[in-house]
């Protein structure tokens, strides 16, 4: 693995995960109470021992640059780095990057320059676990000059994904179709369900093979292709021709793998934690999910129910507050008879007592007041809730425009960060 690089796409403006992106990137965005984004694939190349990463940012990119460079620092006796590669221009590129596979090309030098054989390029706002070294084993086995880890999927599951058509015989693939409009475009399509079998997958009416947008490259191949072409994106212009030119092979996996973008999605993945029984666990004693070190206090619990919640560090719930199938972040304060059901509170960082003096005479403290109902939503950081606020979609509004306070998405209330709502604010 000392011969792999790693490239993680640090994602474009994120606009289907507006609000949460006005401030930060898609990979910056907190999930699971105490994690962010990022945290999933550089904890993959970390226990994949893919210890040489590079993360290419652009929009609004300071707090991932912050969260990276606190959390992810290797000590001497480990040869390796996790390094930014921000967006620049340059007297040969003066752009910014204009698609996935320009946002590598316009990183070559870095590419070349490094002692690898392979690199792997990953996305930075997907939630999953996997073992790199087994996905490398398929494509060095395979012979194949380009690997696309896929997934099976059913079709009405197929809208915004890649889908692949496979030869059974080789496991080479055939054809890729970029985001499928309608079952028209799908047909030919579907893979065998004896060669899914025959990699120890059954197929349970998961008739196609979705990009996880997860690729191996032979570093040599890669440089070539995007130095001689204009190509800027993989999946609608890179694989669609490599298909017919090169060997470009398929690594099936199988297990929870959800790609974070749009409110809707995330909000659905980070409520599905907190269940008895998650789809996927953020703790596993083999391959952990890290994170930055706050060094928090525990949190304290005041004759206060909570059922099915995830509860990260630092908060305080208030007696009487209820919390039912929600994922409470970091310095949460919770005061007392609150009730939260089926939300995202992201928490604080930082408690009132360490605010800046602007905010020290602000009088709505951090967290959410005494008396407060919060129903299907997500309340970003820092932000102040009054006593007795109501926050609920009564009226079952799909979307509604950005007002002063809060926005729907969705069909799911947002609150955007460091928002104040006043004492007795109804929604």
């Amino acid at each position: 693995m000392d011969k792999v690089l790693a490239l993680i796409l640090g994602g474009g403006r994120g606009t289907r995960l507006y609000p949460l992106t006005k401030v930060r990137s898609k990979p910056a965005v907190p999930v699971a109470g105490k994690y962010r984004l990022i945290d999933i694939p550089l904890s993959n190349c970390i226990n994949s021992d893919i210890l040489k990463v590079y993360v290419l940012t652009q929009f609004n990119s300071m707090s991932l640059h912050r969260h990276i460079r606190s959390a992810y620092t290797f000590d001497s006796y480990r040869r390796g780095y996790i390094e930014i590669l921000a967006a620049e221009q340059t007297i040969d590129n003066p752009n910014w990057y204009e698609g996935t596979a320009d946002a590598v090309k316009k990183s070559l030098r870095y590419v070349e320059s490094s002692n690898v054989d392979y690199v792997i390029i990953l996305s930075g706002d997907q939630l999953y676990r996997m073992d790199f070294r087994e996905m490398l084993k398929i494509h060095k086995e395979s012979g194949a000059d380009a690997t696309i880890a896929s997934i099976p999927v059913r079709a009405k599951d197929t809208v915004g994904l890649g889908i692949m058509r496979v030869d059974p015989e080789t496991g080479q693939v055939g054809g890729f179709l970029e985001k499928p409009k309608n079952a028209d475009e799908l047909k030919g399509f579907e893979t065998d369900p004896e060669w899914l079998n025959s990699q120890g997958i059954k197929a349970k009416g998961r008739d196609y093979l979705a990009s996880m947008g997860i690729y191996v490259f032979n570093k040599s191949m890669l440089t070539h292709v995007l130095s001689k072409t204009g190509y800027k994106d993989f999946g609608k212009e890179v694989f669609p021709a490599l298909i017919h030119s090169k060997k470009v092979h398929t690594y099936v996996y199988d297990g929870y793998w959800e790609d974070i973008g749009t409110i809707r999605s995330f909000f659905e993945a980070n409520l599905s934690l907190a269940k008895p029984n998650p789809p996927f666990k953020m703790f596993e004693p083999t391959a952990p999910i890290y994170t930055n070190a706050r060094f928090l206090p525990s949190t304290t619990i005041t004759g206060a129910t909570v059922s099915d919640s995830l509860i990260a560090d630092g908060c305080h719930i208030g007696r009487g507050a209820v919390i039912e199938n929600s994922v409470i972040g970091v310095r949460c304060q919770i005061g007392e008879n609150v009730t939260i059901r089926n939300c995202v509170i992201m928490g604080a960082d930082f408690y009132d007592h360490e605010a800046e003096d602007s905010d020290a005479g602000n009088p709505i403290p951090l967290g959410i007041g005494t008396g407060s109902y919060i129903e299907n939503a997500i309340i970003d950081k820092n932000c102040r809730i009054g006593k007795n606020v109501r926050i609920l979609n009564t009226n079952h509004l799909e979307n509604m425009a950005e007002n002063e306070y809060c926005q729907i998405v969705d069909g799911i209330v947002v609150v955007q960060k460091g928002n104040c709502i006043p004492n007795g604010w109804v929604m």
